[in-house]
């Protein structure tokens, strides 16, 4: 599970950082659903910790609570807990590790993304951030604008923040949890 949400999760990073320029989009359901590239250098919803020691900090918090994540994960195997629980759990620190591999890799590989030119896999000059200070890769967007609904006399605008695999598969293995604890 973790492998595959991985594979997932970096292939289509990749891609979107290779092949669209930053704040490129691409329409997948008119006036609902797009792939909307932009890159985050701190954490959910765009929070950032201050200066070149808070993003390294961050980095080092994802790095202890995945290796917390991977020691409860392997508690849970080895004492064959309920196999919803481990795949949870296991969406869980997929998503983490995907999101620490862009931090902490994509700085030193890519050169850096910007609204004129996509990024180029491992650029002659080098990349464009060192170890554990690169961004993450964000893309799915959800966003609608409505004139006219039946509810109220004012326009409807529902915007959803930019998220990628990764943050997908820790929210659906958190819900999971919280839909199934009792099972579990």
């Amino acid at each position: 599970i973790v492998f595959l949400v991985l594979l997932i999760d970096q292939v289509v990073k990749i891609w979107i950082k290779t092949h669209m320029t930053l704040g490129d989009q691409i329409s997948v359901i008119e006036n609902l659903f797009y792939i909307h590239f932009t890159e985050n250098y701190g954490m959910a919803f765009g929070l950032e910790l201050e200066g070149t020691y808070g993003k390294l900090l961050l980095s080092l918090f994802r790095i202890l609570a995945v290796g917390g994540i991977g020691w409860y994960l392997y508690t849970l195997v080895k004492e064959k807990t309920h196999s919803g629980l481990i795949f949870s759990i296991s969406l869980i620190m997929a998503g983490a590790i995907g999101n620490i591999l862009d931090s902490a890799f994509y700085g030193l590989i890519f050169s850096e993304s910007t609204p004129m030119d996509a990024a180029t896999f491992l650029p002659a000059e080098g990349g464009y951030a060192g170890f554990l200070h690169g961004a993450v890769v964000d893309m799915f967007y959800f966003n609608t604008h409505l004139e006219h609904v039946f509810w109220s006399k004012e326009p409807f605008t529902f915007s959803f923040p930019i998220f990628n695999v990764s943050d997908s598969a820790i929210t659906i293995g958190v819900i999971i949890i919280l839909i199934f604890h009792r099972r579990f």
